[in-house]
């Protein structure tokens, strides 16, 4: 079972900001992602909240699954960006290095990625994931 979050509920993305004025309009679509960074934390937070809807609409078509199933079980809790590159509201492309933590019932889990966004037309998609430099 997934939260349900409303606006003046602290934004799952870790930003600190209330739902509301940050991923919320993003997810309802009322407004786009300015960042790269952006559309990452508001991708994550539609993890955290079950918004498969939203997830397939910010994937890049070139990548985009058919279908998604997420995992009920996980509890998404935490959200660390380590570094981002390029992926401004001038740039074409950007990426983003982040780990996010979880709970499921076998215990705490976390998952580390450099995601690689483009946008086209002025809005930020998701493409793929890129190898992390050890």
């Amino acid at each position: 079972m997934y939260p349900v979050v409303n606006d003046d509920d602290r934004c799952p993305c870790g930003t600190g900001d209330d739902y509301g004025s940050c991923c919320g309009p993003v997810l309802a679509g009322v407004s786009d992602a300015p960042t790269a960074e952006q559309l990452m934390r508001s991708r994550y937070t539609a993890f955290a909240v079950g918004d498969v809807t939203y997830l397939l609409r910010t994937w890049h078509r070139s990548t985009r699954p058919r279908g998604l199933a997420l995992d009920e079980d996980a509890t998404w809790w935490r959200l660390h960006v380590l570094s981002t590159t390029g992926g401004g509201p001038f740039d074409s492309e950007g990426t983003v290095h982040f780990v996010a933590q979880y709970h499921t019932a076998d215990g705490r889990g976390r998952q580390e990625e450099r995601s690689h966004f483009v946008r086209e037309n002025g809005r930020w998609y998701y493409v793929d994931d890129l190898p992390i430099a050890s």
